[in-house]
C-alpha cells in the first residue's frame, strides 16, 4: 500500500522559520553527540521540494 502524499502551503517567512528550526535542532543534537540522520534527511527533502506559487483569496 502506498503512503499518502501531503502538501504544505507555506509563506516565505514560514518556510524560513522551519528551515531555521531544523538547523537549530541539528546543531543541538550535534553538540549533545547524538545522531542527526533523520534531521539531515528532512533538511534535504525540504530544501529540494518544489516551490509553487499560488494565489489565495482572502475572505
Amino acid at each position: 500500500m502506498r503512503n499518502p502524499k501531503y502538501h504544505l502551503y507555506l509563506k516565505q517567512n514560514e518556510r524560513r522559520m522551519i528551515l531555521g528550526s531544523l538547523i537549530e535542532l541539528r546543531n543541538r543534537l550535534i553538540s549533545e553527540g547524538r545522531y542527526t540522520d533523520m534531521i539531515d534527511e528532512l533538511l534535504v527533502k525540504f530544501t529540494n521540494a518544489k516551490v509553487k506559487r499560488i494565489k489565495v483569496k482572502e475572505v
